[in-house]
This record gives structure tokens, C-alpha cells and sequence, in this order.
């Protein structure tokens, strides 16, 4: 409780861990050159690494258990490298991101409307679990990939066997090429140490990355919400109508809100599409590939392995789906704030009414490129596609 305490920010009490996950791998880059060249450097070697991965398809081409471990885990580590360099080049989108997620959030926090105070509280414990949660479910799939060649040699005698024998390679604990024979000790203890640093890095941007994107997701979906509450809250209560005065002012902050929420929406969506397209087709064969693999494995160890990294595969595309469904269903639920007040008594403003109803109309959706929306139908529709791809290449085999 204390390390978590530790990770909390007074000045952005919603991205506050998030943020600081991003400093500590090196996304948001520090001012200090000596710290900036040194996660650049850190950057360098993990994307150096992914390529030794591809390298290592052309040497293991023969060998599908092989073949398809190394995909797996490969196309993983392609998108999380897309993921990170994306980051760097628009740092600047990503920190105005970050900016106005902490301005927007502190302003709703000053309230002292008790619905609005216990809404923001709801959504900020629920950005903590995601988060936690996520973060805790990728250093687990972490910890087994670096710790299974341990686990099998350490409990199949027949793979000790083999391996003293030479019928068997020692199993890495990711498959990547490396300039020197890694099937003798030293280069094997060589390669694993450059492969755990790469895997403990890699998730490193993976949890990072992601977590701050789904947060960002969460923020959204809350302002909307507490937007539509204000919208309904213009001319006051029945009891207690409000001044001309004021009303102006509300509906002139209402209307200024939701031009900044769809600027950054827009924003947002324009930095992460691209790698959420890269993702959904990633994740397709990802998912086809582990899914046969359990099919395939007779070690029961090596199948619960496999199936935990499946249950990471689908939940980190699931969670994208989900938040981004919720911010959409709220974007078209916000037009029924304006409706929700006591315009009927206010004919005076009907036309500012109008305009502000008018503005509430665009929908906020997030996307995978130009082909298709993050909502939980595109995800069911990409497990259909990963389903398809595995009786066809379960098929093939039995042929």
C-alpha cells in the first residue's frame, strides 16, 4: 500500500501512476540529456532485439512449435516497439494529451456538486484497478516467458535428457538470433540475459503505454458524463431558476468543453489508430497461433504458460474495445443532457439551446486506421477471424 501511495500525484490525481509508469520506462522523455540518452540507448537495444527476433523466423522456419512461439511472441514485441517509437515522435500530441486530461480533471474536482464529486471519485478508483490490474497480469505474463526454460528444465526429465544428449536445443526465453552459437552455456547464458532484459523492458512500454491510453478512455467516457450533468443544470432547478446572467455562462462552458473534448478526442484517436490497426491484425494470429498451440501441448505446465499468454492476448484488445464502446455510448447519451434541464421556462435561449444541442451531436468514437471503430462488435468480429485462422491451420496439419 505504501509503493502505491508512493505513485499517487497531488497536481494529476487521475494520471498520477500513469504518469509516472511513462517516466520511469523512458516514454516521457526526462529534460537532462544524460537521462535523455540513456532511454533512448535502452530504447535502441529492445527495438534492436525485435529485429534479431524477425531474423530468427528464417532460422526456425522448419520447426512450427519453434516457428510459432517465436511469431507470438515476435508480432507482440512489432507492436510494442510501433508503440513506443510512435510515442517518442509525437511527444509533443502525447503530452498535450496528458496536459489537458490533468486540466480538465482538476477543474470537475473544485465542485462541490456531491453527484459530480462521487462520479469523479468512481472513475478514479476505477482507473486505479485497470490499472493495477493490467499491470499486474503483464508482469505476470512477464515473469512466466522469462521463467519457463527454467520451469522445463527444472521438471521434465526427458527435456534434461535430450539436452545432455544434444537431440534437444536448450528452450530461450524468447527466440531471437544472436551473432554467436547460444546451444554451448556461455553463449546460451549470454543470449538469455539479452533476452530477459528485452522481455522485462518490453512490458515495461507495454504496461506503460497502454494503461495511460486506457485511463485516457476512462476520462473521457467521465467527462462526457459529467458534462451531460451540467448541460441539465442551465437554468437551475424548478424551484430555484437561475440569472440570465449565468445561464449565458453555463451554456458558453458547456459549449467550450465539448469543443476542447472532440479537439482532443480527435487527437487522441489520431495517435493511436495507427498502432490499434497494427494491433487488431497482431492480435488475429496471435490469438489463432496460442489457440492451437494449447491444442498441440501435451505438458501440462507448458499449456497453462500458453493459455495465460492467451488470456493476456484477448484482455488487453478487450479492454481497448470496451472503453472505447463506453466512450462512444456516452458521446450519443450526452445529447439528452440539454433536455434533462428546465428549458421549457427559458424560451429566450431556445436558439443557444439549439446550437449547443447541435454541438453535442458529434459522436466520439476511437478507431483501428481508416477500416475500422474500437466497440466490442469489432472485437467479437476479430475472435470470429482468429477462430476462422485456427481451424484452418489446425486443418493443414491433419492433412
Amino acid at each position: 500500500m505504501r509503493l502505491l501511495k508512493k505513485l499517487e500525484n497531488a497536481e494529476r490525481p487521475l494520471l498520477g501512476p500513469n504518469v509516472k509508469a511513462l517516466q520511469f520506462w523512458g516514454l516521457l522523455l526526462p529534460k537532462y540529456r544524460l537521462k535523455r540518452y540513456f532511454y533512448l540507448t535502452m530504447h535502441f537495444l529492445v527495438t534492436l532485439f525485435t529485429f534479431t527476433e524477425c531474423v530468427d523466423v528464417y532460422f526456425v522456419k522448419s520447426d512450427m512449435n519453434l516457428l510459432l512461439n517465436n511469431l507470438k511472441i515476435t508480432m507482440l514485441a512489432t507492436v510494442s516497439v510501433c508503440k513506443v517509437n510512435t510515442f517518442l515522435y509525437w511527444q509533443k500530441r502525447w503530452t498535450d494529451i496528458i496536459a489537458y486530461v490533468t486540466r480538465a480533471d482538476l477543474n470537475q474536482r473544485n465542485t462541490k456538486d456531491e453527484k459530480k464529486l462521487a462520479l469523479i471519485k468512481k472513475f478514479t478508483l476505477y482507473c486505479r484497478k485497470i490499472t493495477y490490474l493490467y499491470w499486474f497480469l503483464m508482469y505476470t505474463t512477464v515473469v512466466i516467458v522469462v521463467a519457463q526454460p527454467i520451469f522445463k528444465y527444472a521438471f521434465s526429465k526427458n527435456y534434461r535428457d535430450n539436452v545432455r544428449m544434444g537431440t534437444e536445443t536448450y528452450l530461450q526465453v524468447v527466440s531471437s538470433w544472436v551473432p554467436f552459437d547460444k546451444n554451448t552455456i556461455i553463449g546460451y547464458i549470454a543470449a538469455s540475459i539479452y533476452q530477459t532484459y528485452a522481455a522485462i523492458y518490453g512490458g515495461g512500454w507495454i504496461t506503460s503505454f497502454d494503461t495511460n491510453a486506457m485511463v485516457t478512455m476512462v476520462f473521457f467516457k467521465a467527462e462526457l458524463e459529467l458534462l451531460r450533468i451540467d448541460s441539465g443544470n442551465i437554468f437551475g432547478n424548478i424551484g430555484r431558476p437561475v440569472d440570465k446572467s449565468i445561464v449565458l455562462r453555463r451554456l458558453k462552458n458547456c459549449h467550450r468543453r465539448h469543443l476542447d473534448l472532440v479537439k482532443y478526442a480527435q487527437l487522441f484517436d489520431a495517435c493511436l489508430s495507427p498502432i490499434m490497426l497494427l494491433y487488431m491484425f497482431v492480435c488475429s494470429v496471435m490469438l489463432c497461433v496460442t489457440a492451437y498451440q494449447i491444442t498441440i501441448e501435451t505438458n501440462p505446465m507448458q499449456r497453462f504458460f500458453t493459455t495465460e499468454f492467451l488470456v493476456f492476448g484477448v484482455a488487453q484488445l478487450f479492454i481497448y474495445c470496451w472503453h472505447s464502446n463506453d466512450v462512444l455510448i456516452a458521446s450519443e447519451e450526452l445529447m439528452k443532457g440539454p433536455y434533462e434541464s428546465t428549458w421549457w421556462s427559458h424560451t429566450e435561449h431556445r436558439k443557444d439551446l439549439y446550437i449547443l444541442i447541435s454541438q453535442f451531436k458529434k459522436s466520439i468514437v476511437f478507431s483501428a486506421g481508416p477500416f475500422a471503430k474500437l466497440t466490442v462488435a469489432t472485437f467479437i468480429s476479430i475472435l470470429k477471424g482468429a477462430y476462422s485462422y485456427y481451424t484452418l491451420l489446425s486443418q493443414s496439419q491433419m492433412k
